[in-house]
């Protein structure tokens, strides 16, 4: 959710309600202003009112990059947005052309991107596995259509569709 914090629009990232046994309950908070970019770490009082701002979440896809800069397009208008490398930030490894990701908005600005608990990648270089090498669960590393590296099962091959858990990074399935 996004709050007014101190005359700031912020995101909040992270929350965790505590209660230590002789103290009164609060909660911790990292907030990330979106002005500056910054995120801190902010403990409010149980008794503490906040202000939430309205956030709007749309489906977009992945167009291109340009330069550093990642553009994405609104299939509904065909309006596009550009987005900074340190906004998309893990999501780039699982981007590809036409892919659908979840872009927030607050106050007409982008916030987070969001990308599907899993994606389907082409293999473009996959070494061939060593033969009788295959005694226990042996996986070998291969390369991706977005340059990131994963380890799969021997039987991979080049030109293949492979399923990746976008959350940890890891093979899950061929396509």
């Amino acid at each position: 959710m996004a709050i007014n914090y101190n005359g700031e629009v912020t995101v909040v990232l992270d929350m965790q309600h505590r209660t230590p046994g002789n103290l009164r309950a609060f909660v911790q908070a990292t907030l990330r202003s979106i002005r500056t970019g910054k995120s801190s770490d902010v403990r409010f009082s149980s008794t503490e009112k906040i202000e939430p701002v309205p956030m709007i979440s749309k489906k977009m896809e992945f167009s291109y990059k340009d330069g550093a800069d990642y553009v994405f397009t609104d299939p509904e208008n065909y309006e596009t947005v550009t987005l900074v490398n340190e906004l998309v930030g893990d999501a780039k490894n699982y981007l590809v052309e036409n892919g659908v990701v979840t872009v927030t908005f607050v106050e007409d600005k982008a916030v987070t991107v969001e990308i599907p608990a899993s994606v389907i990648l082409a293999v473009t270089n996959a070494p061939e596995g060593i033969r009788g090498d295959s005694a226990n669960n042996v996986q070998k590393p291969v390369t991706l259509e977005t340059g990131i590296t994963v380890q799969v099962p021997l039987f991979i091959k080049t030109g293949e569709k492979i399923r990746i858990d976008t959350r940890t990074g890891k093979y899950m399935e061929r396509a």
